[in-house]
């Protein structure tokens, strides 16, 4: 069906960092594993389309094995910089 969109998207993309990591705040780390499987599981769901999620997990699993993640704290997504 479709292709992942791997450019930058968001408006606010600081705005959305954000608030994710507020989502966070006070929660031990099996709440936070788990707050973020179910908001994967939420999103997947709305983008519907197994094509895309696919190739969304691939990316996200090779830039661990890549080293990308892995020098990062697990329960914090990388931070997007602004695309100028």
């Amino acid at each position: 069906m479709g292709m992942l969109r791997v450019e930058l998207g968001l408006e606010r993309p600081d705005d959305v960092y954000d608030a994710l990591m507020r989502t966070f705040d006070g929660l031990t780390e099996e709440q936070t594993q788990l707050v973020m499987a179910k908001l994967i599981l939420l999103l997947a769901n709305h983008i519907g389309d197994a094509q895309v999620l696919s190739e969304a997990m691939a990316i996200a699993k090779d830039d661990i094995n890549q080293g990308g993640l892995a020098q990062r704290d697990p329960k914090i997504p990388p931070r997007q910089e602004n695309a100028s």
